[in-house]
């Protein structure tokens, strides 16, 4: 898993490289080499680390600066942070605007103005805020090679296991032994504490007819999610029937995963019986130990064909198993939505937290929303 992800990041870095090189900025290979070097010992999700990481190995003189922050907004869908923040707990700002441009900016290697690519990132940024659903065949396609840059955080539980560590509460019989070696003399105190262990994660993806229009969203956040942590991340979709994908959305590729789960799930596109595609699920795989201190995230509109006193009966029963139920109605994104469908109202008392999932800044949202569950 690590070789993938440093794989993803390399790809990451490669990217913006060329387009550095589009814009005027020489990004030599072996520039590119000090970068790659730099951010493998910082936190790849740390925008304002990979930002200097890049202008501080990438940049050969004062006059890329400028043409380099235009580009870091282009690719990476967000101005430039200039500068870190005050203290290490201190997020960076979050702004959705280019970088500035100097005046009468340059063109890149290609005749690509700066310019051009501030009103790129600027399209970035305002595309992550579009409903999927209304977006064209083209921004679909551009869509997910941003949801590529998406890695889900993993909620993590305490375990009952603990380990040795420096801090903690005292180890008796560690303390002791190191005591006999010491001749009898109680010369250092010896600890142990608790680690976290990830928590897993159930998604329950609707694929029915009324989703049609988000499901490839849906199923691309699936897909980041057993990325990041595959060994406790369970994918099911629901319709008129229950259906695991969870080894096909292992594979690598997202479009290799979507295709192999498109071919194993027979209700795509099909109906919508929530109710009873729950209770096969709590019945085969949550009462058994799937969904038991999980946190199980539906992504649903809500229509439900069949009772929705069933529905209720089950997400009930799926609340007393659950850490926690998070459901995603793409439709709550949308100004003035107000739950009024049976299955929303039968659901809605058994959830935890109710989220959109429209649009990527959405599903980035959920993601904060899981991990902090």
């Amino acid at each position: 898993m690590a070789a993938e992800r440093a794989g993803d990041v390399v790809g990451v870095v490669l990217g913006f490289a060329r387009t550095l090189r589009a814009a005027g900025v020489a990004a030599s290979p072996d520039r590119v080499e000090a970068m790659l070097s730099a951010v493998a010992a910082l936190d790849v999700l740390d925008a304002t680390a990979v930002y200097w990481a890049g202008r501080l190995t990438l940049c050969s003189g004062p006059d890329d600066l400028d043409r380099y922050d235009a580009a870091f907004a282009a690719w990476f869908g967000g101005e430039a942070p200039r500068r870190r923040p005050a203290t290490a707990q201190e997020p960076p700002p979050l702004v959705s605007t280019a970088a500035p441009l100097e005046e009468g900016g340059g063109t890149g290697e290609r005749g690509e103005d700066p310019a051009d690519l501030a009103v790129a990132a600027s399209g970035d940024e305002v595309l992550r805020h579009r409903d999927v659903a209304d977006l064209t065949p083209a921004e679909r396609e551009h869509l997910r090679r941003l949801f590529a840059l998406v890695r889900p955080a993993a909620p993590m539980r305490p375990s009952r296991r603990r380990r040795a560590d420096t801090h903690g509460v005292v180890h008796p019989a560690r303390t002791v032994r190191r005591a006999l070696r010491d001749g009898g003399e109680v010369t250092r105190l010896m600890h142990r504490r608790s680690r976290p262990r990830p928590r897993r994660v159930v998604l329950l993806v609707d694929v029915s007819g009324s989703m049609s229009p988000y499901a490839d969203a849906l199923m691309r956040f699936a897909h980041a999610a057993v990325r990041a942590r595959p060994a406790s991340t369970e994918v099911f979709t629901i319709g008129t029937r229950l259906t695991r994908v969870t080894r096909e959305m292992r594979l690598r590729d997202p479009d290799r995963a979507l295709t192999a789960s498109g071919d194993a799930i027979p209700d795509w596109s099909g109906g919508t019986r929530l109710g009873e595609v729950l209770k096969a699920f709590l019945d085969r795989w949550g009462q058994r130990g799937t969904a038991r201190g999980a946190i199980v995230v539906v992504c649903s509109d809500g229509w439900e064909r069949g009772s929705p006193d069933l529905l209720r009966e089950q997400m009930a029963r799926l609340r007393r198993l659950a850490h926690a139920v998070v459901w995603v109605n793409p439709h709550k994104g949308r100004a003035g939505y107000e739950p009024l469908t049976g299955g929303m109202q039968a659901a809605l008392p058994s959830v935890d937290a109710f989220v959109s999932g429209h649009s990527l800044a959405a599903f980035e949202e959920l993601s904060g929303v899981i991990s902090r569950a």
